[in-house]
């Protein structure tokens, strides 16, 4: 029999350090030959130091629909103004191969997701309080006061569908969650 590699997903609001968690367990050295990252399409324009096809593959929202209408994604959303998909071929590629795939995705698509592959283990990361949110958001300073009341509410939205997640991981001190998220992966994928 192939092996099967398996599919965790990494939710969380906006600010709650989910991706800056899921790069640092995808650079573990241990697990680099078996945690492999799906990387997402996008229309939004790229941040400072993202690299297309690295980062995200980011492409015209003309070009996103066209993808999306043959097929091309396991889950996609709109996302504050733009789009975002998990290509399809990829990750069934990966997991055939025995690979373990990471996902960093919001609740929606690890709705999408889990019904296509209802194995998939769900790991949801929140700060302690929805103030503690609001404080990260404000200090990033990368957005104005009505994009992070924007990001604070769809966060409220978001905080509902956790107790839907298999693991949920209180980030309030980076180290201490990325423990807990690395002792939860390597339990998942019996490493």
């Amino acid at each position: 029999m192939t092996p099967k590699g398996k599919i965790i997903i990494i939710s969380g609001p906006s600010g709650s350090g989910k991706t800056t968690l899921f790069k640092k367990l995808l650079a573990k050295k241990e697990l680099k030959k078996i945690l492999v990252r799906s990387i997402s399409v996008t229309t939004r324009p790229p941040r400072l130091g993202e690299v297309n096809g690295r980062d995200y593959i980011f492409v015209s929202p003309k070009m996103f629909m066209f993808k999306k209408k043959r097929g091309h994604f396991l889950e996609s959303e709109k996302v504050f103004d733009n789009y975002y998909g998990t290509p399809k071929k990829n990750v069934l590629t990966l997991i055939k191969a025995g690979l373990h795939v990471l996902l960093c995705i919001d609740v929606n698509g690890a709705k999408h997701v889990c019904l296509r592959f209802p194995k998939a283990v769900r790991i949801f990361i929140k700060t302690s309080s929805i103030e503690a949110l609001k404080e990260r958001l404000t200090k990033r300073g990368s957005e104005d006061d009505a994009v992070v009341n924007i990001r604070l509410t769809r966060a409220q939205k978001e905080l509902r569908e956790a107790k839907a997640y298999d693991y949920i991981i209180i980030n309030d001190n980076l180290a201490t969650a990325f423990k807990k998220l690395q002792f939860i992966v390597k339990k998942i994928i019996n490493v």
